[in-house]
């Protein structure tokens, strides 16, 4: 019964902190800037193939 409730604890303070957790990883800056980055890049390969066409 103890390990029951142990485990029941240890979830509950998982699952109450991944909310934090997970907006902190996704939403940090680095994402941000490598999202622009490989958006621009996109870009710019599309306007070099539409120079060589």
């Amino acid at each position: 019964m103890t390990a029951l409730l142990v485990f029941t604890g240890v979830n509950a303070v998982l699952v109450s902190t991944i909310g934090p957790v997970y907006d902190f990883v996704c939403f940090l800056p680095y994402w941000e800037r490598r999202r622009e980055r490989c958006h621009q890049e996109r870009e710019a390969a599309l306007a070099k193939d539409s120079q060589l066409k």
